[in-house]
């Protein structure tokens, strides 16, 4: 007896739940050879203003938990992602039309990936911190601090690609407001799935799927955004656009890199772009 498929309709990941958009609204998301794959949540302005929202709410409770306590939720994310591997070479497959071999190198260097930014979390103030020599009995200490809530422009790279700019921001205590692809949303919203079983606690990762040019100059301009990745903008108006919102508040900005290679080896720069540096006095005692 044959059977028809269950087609699921993907949601938005917001403050660790999964509402539909507020508009009501969704698109179709095809495979690689054009066929239904699913349909998925269409965000509006008002889906992003609430992912910042809960983006702030989140922001107080993550950056202070301790650095050891952060690597250890986002290993727990690598964990339940390995666990689920198949299901996401099944969605790489689909949606990328890559081989077997390569939709697994994939999810095995995105699973790795997140090992690698949790073995930092307790390393890069060392690294980028510093103790200042300065004339006086003072100790000049140097820290770096989360800047706050970070809007992301996911990159077409449908899972390492996400994981590669989101793990780096989170590990080091920022929030994060993420537009997928909008070509692949899936593995996006599947991602959301892990992250809501991994304790990473809701609204530390928010996830929108839909345009964007429709969204994300929304969350360029919002005054309640720290900063704003633009590695997924491929349009460049768009992208001048976006930095020029941005630098109404003072925004950080991370310029656009939709050619990036992901299965290069990462680097410190990523957790290193949304970081403040904080400088504190302190006497020395006699």
């Amino acid at each position: 007896m044959s059977r028809i498929d269950v087609r699921k309709t993907y949601k938005l990941y917001i403050g660790g739940q999964f509402p539909r958009s507020e508009s009501g609204r969704s698109y179709v998301v095809n495979d690689a050879k054009g066929r239904l794959l699913a349909n998925a949540a269409q965000a509006s302005r008002k889906d992003a203003r609430d992912a910042v929202v809960a983006a702030r709410a989140a922001f107080g409770g993550w950056s202070g938990k301790t650095a050891y306590n952060r690597a250890q939720v986002v290993y727990r994310i690598a964990e339940v992602l390995e666990g689920r591997r198949e299901q996401f070479e099944a969605e790489l497959r689909a949606a990328e039309g890559i081989s077997t071999a390569k939709a697994r190198t994939y999810v095995d260097a995105a699973i790795d990936r997140l090992v690698w930014y949790a073995g930092w979390a307790d390393k890069i103030t060392q690294v980028v911190g510093n103790a200042n020599p300065v004339a006086g009995p003072y100790f000049n200490l140097s820290t770096p601090e989360p800047s706050g809530v970070i809007a992301v422009v996911a990159p077409r790279g449908a899972l390492l690609g996400l994981v590669s700019v989101v793990a780096p921001l989170i590990i080091t205590g920022n929030t994060v407001v993420v537009i997928a692809s909008e070509d692949n949303p899936l593995t996006a919203i599947t991602l959301g799935e892990v992250m809501a079983t991994s304790d990473l606690p809701g609204g530390v990762v928010n996830v929108l799927t839909g345009s964007q040019a429709e969204i994300a100059p929304w969350l360029a301009s919002h005054m309640d955004v720290n900063g704003i990745d633009l590695t997924g903008v491929e349009d460049v108006a768009l992208a001048t656009e976006l930095e020029a919102a941005g630098a109404d508040n003072l925004k950080r900005v991370r310029r656009p890199a939709p050619d990036t290679d992901w299965l290069a080896e990462p680097g410190l720069d990523r957790m290193t772009r949304f970081l403040e540096t904080k400088t504190v006095w302190h006497p020395i005692g006699v």
